[in-house]
């Protein structure tokens, strides 16, 4: 390797990921059904409020953040990144009922008749996400 030349495998060249940001028509509204779907809470010192173009929402641990911003297009195509959910506790399919019943509506149905699969939902605004099995539906098939 030329010795001039930086080799993009050294422990230096790392970066993070501060947030997530997801464009949306209300940020208010978005940022709560989100934190409502993922148990996440707001910064209390800076409380998000109806009209704000800007809402964050975070982790209960802090490891994640989702920033909502309002922009005047609406979602025209399919995500090309998008979020893959998995039930903290129960199941898929109890989890898609929660989820649906707050709002979100089904995209497609990839569930197989063995238990593999997910399910691709919409949020509110449309942006799509998946729902996977939880670790101990996975568990039970692998036993």
């Amino acid at each position: 390797m030329d010795p001039g030349r930086r080799s993009c495998h050294h422990a230096w060249v790392t970066s993070f990921i501060s947030h997530t940001s997801v464009d949306c028509a209300d940020a208010y509204k978005l940022s709560r059904w989100w934190q409502t779907v993922l148990d996440y809470v707001e910064n209390p010192d800076d409380p998000n409020e109806p009209g704000h173009e800007e809402c964050m929402i975070y982790s209960r641990d802090g490891s994640h953040r989702l920033l909502f911003i309002e922009v005047p297009e609406s979602k025209q195509v399919k995500n090309r990144i998008h979020f893959d959910l998995r039930p903290a506790e129960g199941s898929r399919d109890a989890e898609l009922a929660r989820l649906t019943e707050l709002g979100a509506s089904m995209v497609a149905d990839r569930r197989n008749p063995d238990g593999t699969g997910w399910v691709v939902l919409a949020d509110p605004e449309g942006n799509e996400f998946c729902i996977l099995r939880s670790k101990s539906e996975v568990a039970a098939t692998q036993s």
